[in-house]
């Protein structure tokens, strides 16, 4: 049976597993299928692969592999370290605060609402038109004592970056860990965690050509040293900060998806920006009343955020059922509530509405370009 000849442009919701990732994990799904745990040698030769990957994690930070630690995913990745911290001992003396954006991710969002259920004082910042965040805002909120700060490196419906090298080392000058989630970057935009002085960094494996249900917590380990209170307990894997029998096929398939990212992530990034500008381009040339939502300077190279006149999102998308991209409700939540970021960005109702996030990447061609254009140009000329 033929496959349906799909226009894919939601990488930035998950990308297609790379030919070589898989290749990679076959042998783990196959004859090397040994627990890492086990001190046999299927189960050696399965903790060697997983210290390998941790070994390819680790270079595209500029990371130590040892502060590499291997969950399901980001979500797990971002509990981890926000309740992780707060409720680790060691930090017990340093104030009961901390702070996150409103244009944040549920998957931080909502760890932190549970936070404020324990006791925890949690301050939101919001963002200007363009969503960025207010250093000096944040740095006053520093000035009066923080636990953490919780910012995302760029923002999963704009492709908006964060100053992440001005805001750890404002975070550093006052004394308040700083956890950026990654999700939408790691592999692909440079972050070294020491130069921005990041102290927790969550990612995920299926946003770079990897396996869902894999995905790791960066964790320093010196200069400051970050504990974490484990959130499974069952075991003492992954040193006594994550419970459980690791899912070797995925961490391979997350090693070598860094380790391809390494070799191909900044002529890719040139790429496909090309093809996003010139998808833009095209439609809004074809089409009247297109609107680039976010600062279009300064974002990632993928994300292309726009809004319709005349039409909702997903009324657009009904109508275009070979074109996968995702409105803005999609990036955050399963229901249908309207976009949390944009509404933070000062839009109107009917641009918000209106919203539709179109994500590029490795394997979207000049074609799949020229496709969707003619395919929106169409649909909205039919109206």
């Amino acid at each position: 049976m033929n496959e349906p000849d799909f226009i894919y442009l939601d990488h930035a919701a998950t990308t297609p597993l790379d030919s070589r990732v898989l290749d990679a994990m076959l042998p783990y799904l196959r004859g090397a299928y040994g627990n890492a745990a086990s001190p046999h040698g299927l189960g050696r030769a399965s903790a060697d692969a997983v210290e390998e990957a941790r070994g390819h994690v680790a270079l595209v930070l500029g990371a130590d592999p040892r502060e590499i630690v291997f969950t399901s995913g980001a979500t797990e990745a971002n509990n981890l370290a926000l309740k992780g911290v707060a409720f680790a001992p060691a930090h017990a003396p340093l104030p009961r605060r901390v702070l996150t954006c409103t244009t944040e991710h549920r998957a931080v969002l909502d760890p932190l609402a549970s936070l404020e259920g324990h006791g925890f004082d949690v301050v939101r910042i919001g963002v200007d038109g363009l969503g960025h965040v207010d250093l000096e805002r944040l740095e006053g909120e520093l000035r009066k004592g923080l636990l953490l700060v919780s910012l995302m490196t760029a923002n999963n419906e704009l492709g908006v970056r964060h100053p992440i090298g001005a805001i750890g080392a404002l975070c550093r000058e006052h004394g308040a860990l700083f956890h950026t989630d990654a999700t939408q970057t790691f592999g692909k935009e440079p972050l070294d965690v020491d130069a921005s002085c990041v102290d927790l960094l969550s990612l995920s494996a299926h946003k770079l050509y990897g396996p869902k249900g894999v995905g790791a917590l960066f964790l320093r380990r010196k200069r400051p040293r970050v504990r974490v209170a484990e959130q499974m307990e069952g075991g003492g894997h992954e040193s006594g900060r994550r419970s459980g029998t690791l899912n070797v096929a995925g961490i391979v398939g997350l090693g070598a998806a860094a380790r391809i990212a390494v070799a191909e992530g900044a002529a890719e990034r040139v790429r496909i920006a090309s093809l996003r500008d010139s998808f833009e381009t095209r439609l809004i040339q074809r089409v009247g009343g297109v609107h680039r939502n976010g600062d279009t300077d300064d974002r990632l190279a993928g994300h292309s955020n726009l809004s319709f006149d005349g039409v909702q999102g997903d009324t657009l998308l009904e109508g275009l059922p070979d074109l996968c991209a995702s409105t803005a409700a999609a990036c955050t939540t399963a229901s249908l509530a309207p976009s949390h970021v944009l509404r933070a960005l000062g839009l109107p109702p009917e641009r918000v509405a209106g919203s539709v996030r179109f994500s590029l990447g490795r394997t979207t061609t000049e074609a799949d370009v020229e496709r969707a254009v003619e395919s929106i140009a169409s649909s909205l000329s039919g109206r």
